[in-house]
């Protein structure tokens, strides 16, 4: 094969895989071992790495696992939730109806974070609208309150974490007045949002990418860990720090170890004993080097040699888009699976028509951490087969065959089971009965909606203070305004899926940019203008929606349409811990096109 050619060539590090949140768990998990197994690499990842990926390293030194902590249901057990950076009624429908029903029925306060005015505003007991990128202050403020006004939960933090005099120094400078300097949220309003979290019997944090697309998106995460950490709402029912992906298996596909330094259930490749496991079980010689990011797969230049791409459409969903349009048009072999002619299949060498989720079996783990089933209902069209028997075919044709002999994709799950110690207890017959939570290690373990219940798995959680730091890309003279992109309700990520559906598009079927009314007059830009948008790296043409939804100096679009290519704008400046890129903020001229 064409891989085993390269492999042999260039050295097994001169090929990478990404993988897909949209495919099933059981494909996810074969496609790493594809990649492990067949290749010879740990270079293999998937779209968290434009998003979540901040939540991971985040979650996991705070806190010691790289999950949110609780389940959504258990909103009904808080007294306040606090929403940062998470358009909840856009982005996650019946979470966001149920956050406000919460709201509105139950008593449930709500303290919503966000520089534009989402719809959940409405329903929210407190609006704090600080300028954007600037949520990391907004937060040593509030952390600055809690301490000064003794609200901190003093025994959980003595007995259940470490590094609270650090903290104490960090945010001791980032008084209510100070952050009000950097956020332009007003001093009072930080002291009423600390005191009202603080002060709930238990209180919950969700967020999302507004908090987390930043070159600071790490330590972003780290301060909502701080928050609940000093406040004691960790290990219970209704509190925790939650974030909430759009994706149906953006959970899973890191679970099953499309990640480039684990293997699946978070074991460390660079780790001599689980690297024995794994190859014991595999039958072959697997890597102990941990492998490269996607953010560094798609920028790469001359490195990577050969690509497999999963459900992934990186061409649009990346920062710079023309700049990875162009690395991977370079390559010696791309080859692209997916239901659809995407924007990265269409540059591709090879394209693998593949079944969509109806039209197979598996398991899909959801953000909250619950493994669910997939039913097959109807059967793949044309030659379009599924993911986990196309991964096979590849297998068996590069001489791996006896690694990949599975009839069904419960066989999968089974060894899934064997190999990855939270997923133990799953199977097929089990979920049957429902979806169970994650961990679950054994066939009698009930699941774990919320963890932490028994303690830290490193003994205590711990806290890692930051200083707040400015964007990537500050406006200036040339480029004086700011875009954020966001995501609609009525489309996902790059417009794969949803765009087919004609229905769909008559109410949502083209991009718009929002601009708030004050820059509009500036612009004499009135509403359904067409106007240009243009950045260092490039340049789109869209029509205009004005609104007072968004804060003056900033722009925000979706990138769902492939017509408007938002992220030929976009900065591939990225978040130094988790190579995540700073999608949410750019500068940008804008101009009325006559």
């Amino acid at each position: 094969s064409k891989f085993n050619e390269l492999k042999e060539k260039y050295g097994s590090d001169a090929l990478a895989g990404i993988a897909s949140s949209k495919t099933t768990n059981e494909e996810c998990y074969l496609f790493q071992k594809l990649m492990r197994v067949c290749l010879g690499t740990n270079n293999v990842e998937f779209c968290t790495r434009f998003c979540h990926a901040v939540s991971g390293v985040a979650l996991t030194r705070s806190l010691g696992a790289g999950a949110m902590t609780n389940s959504t249901r258990e909103i009904d057990k808080s007294d306040v939730v606090l929403v940062v950076g998470f358009n909840a009624t856009e982005n996650s429908v019946i979470f966001g109806s149920y956050l406000r029903n919460m709201a509105r029925t139950n008593g449930l306060k709500v303290i919503v974070v966000d520089p534009r005015r989402i719809d959940l505003v409405k329903d929210a007991s407190l609006w704090l609208r600080p300028r954007l990128g600037t949520d990391l202050a907004l937060l040593n403020g509030m952390m600055n309150v809690v301490i000064n006004e003794g609200l901190v939960d003093t025994e959980f933090v003595q007995n259940q974490t470490e590094g609270y005099d650090e903290l104490s120094r960090v945010v001791a400078q980032y008084t209510p007045e100070k952050a009000e300097e950097i956020t332009g949220v007003p001093a009072e309003q930080i002291k009423e949002a600390a005191r009202l979290y603080a002060k709930a019997r238990r209180a919950s944090i969700v967020y999302g990418m507004g908090v987390a697309q930043y070159t600071n998106g790490t330590n972003n995460i780290s301060a909502l860990c701080n928050l609940a950490l000093l406040t004691g709402n960790v290990g219970k029912e209704g509190t925790g720090v939650n974030t909430v992906g759009k994706q149906n298996n953006g959970h899973g596909a890191g679970d099953m170890g499309c990640l480039c330094a684990i293997y699946p259930g978070g074991q460390p490749v660079s780790d001599p004993k689980v690297n024995e496991k794994f190859e014991k079980a595999w039958g072959v010689k697997l890597s102990t080097k941990p492998g490269i990011t996607e953010t560094d797969m798609v920028f790469d230049e001359d490195k990577i040699k050969g690509m497999y791409i999963m459900g992934g459409n990186p061409v649009a969903s990346g920062p710079d888009a023309k700049r990875i349009k162009r690395n991977l048009k370079s390559k010696d072999f791309l080859v692209v699976q997916d239901i659809f002619l995407t924007q990265t299949a269409e540059i591709a060498d090879v394209v693998l028509p593949a079944a969509c989720l109806l039209e197979k079996d598996g398991t899909v783990t959801s953000t909250e951490r619950r493994v669910n089933r997939v039913r097959k209902i109807l059967d793949p069209p044309g030659e379009a087969r599924t993911d986990w028997e196309i991964i096979c075919a590849i297998a068996t044709k590069m001489g791996y065959g006896k690694q990949f002999t599975y009839a069904h994709p419960s066989e999968i799950t089974d060894e899934i089971a064997r190999l990855t110690p939270p997923y133990g207890g799953i199977s097929f017959e089990r979920l049957e009965q429902g979806g169970i939570h994650v961990p679950c290690p054994a066939k009698d373990h009930p699941g774990t909606p919320y963890l932490y219940k028994n303690g830290f798995p490193k003994g205590k959680a711990k806290f890692f203070p930051a200083e707040y730091q400015q964007p990537a890309e500050l406006p200036d003279k040339e480029f004086p305004f700011v875009l954020s992109t966001v995501s609609s309700i009525y489309h996902m990520r790059t417009g794969t899926t949803i765009e087919k559906i004609h229905d769909m598009s008559k109410i949502s079927g083209h991009e718009l940019v929002r601009i708030n009314p004050e820059d509009a007059r500036a612009l004499d830009v009135k509403d359904n203008d067409l106007v240009e948008i243009s950045s260092r790296r490039g340049r789109v043409n869209v029509k205009s929606k004005i609104t007072d939804e968004v804060p003056k100096g900033v722009v925000v679009t979706t990138f769902h349409f492939p017509e408007t290519p938002i992220n030929v704008l976009t900065n591939w400046a990225y978040d130094p811990f988790a190579k995540v890129p700073e999608l949410k903020y750019c500068a940008v001229k804008v101009r009325k096109v006559a």
